[in-house]
């Protein structure tokens, strides 16, 4: 009898920890363009899109801030607005944080994109680099992405391991609760003899 409800409460944890981190996982790709951590937004409608592709460890895959390996890597700068593809917009990748006191490591000099795409190719080690994309318009259009090459993310960590931390301390509840109402019950029937 124990082990039967102990087996159906386990079954239900694990039923509703799947739904609930499958949600999780499936969300990146149901957001709107809007609240795409690799978007950025100037004003009421100027936008770009930032993707960084590593094709000799990972063909397919596509990163925005958090690149996992170091070497070759290909930047790829979306002007999402027209309005961007008709003045000269360039893109700078700097080691660091700063546009003006840190080492630029990759430039491509401001020109018109009337296809909407700068591509930029560069060679990334281990640290923080920003992007910078300027667009010589006025006032002036000014989009920054935080680069973090082969770097821990130590909230991403934490953020996929809270849903079996949850589902392993529920069902260590759960079997305390059995386990202490069957002693409960055997105590009393004990007294009562």
């Amino acid at each position: 009898m124990v082990i039967k409800r102990v087996m159906q409460a386990c079954t239900s944890v694990l039923a509703l920890a799947a739904a609930l981190y499958c949600g999780a996982a499936g969300a990146h790709g149901k957001v709107t363009m809007e609240e795409d951590t690799c978007m950025r937004r100037m004003g009421d409608n100027s936008m770009v899109h930032l993707s960084a592709y590593q094709p000799q460890y990972e063909p397919g895959d596509q990163y925005c801030t958090e690149i996992p390996k170091e070497g070759e890597t290909f930047l790829v700068v979306d002007l999402v607005d027209q309005a961007l593809r008709d003045i000269p917009v360039g893109m700078r990748i700097v080691r660091g944080t700063s546009e003006a006191e840190d080492e630029t490591v990759t430039y491509v000099r401001p020109s018109y994109h009337p296809d909407g795409v700068i591509k930029g190719e560069t060679t990334l080690d281990k640290g923080l680099y920003t992007v910078f994309i300027t667009g010589d318009a006025v006032p002036p259009v000014h989009y920054q992405y935080p680069l973090r090459v082969r770097m821990i993310n130590y909230t991403n960590i934490f953020r996929s391991a809270i849903g079996p931390l949850i589902v392993m301390m529920l069902l260590s509840l759960f079997a305390y609760k059995i386990v202490k109402s069957r002693r409960m019950r055997n105590w009393m029937d004990s007294r009562r003899r």
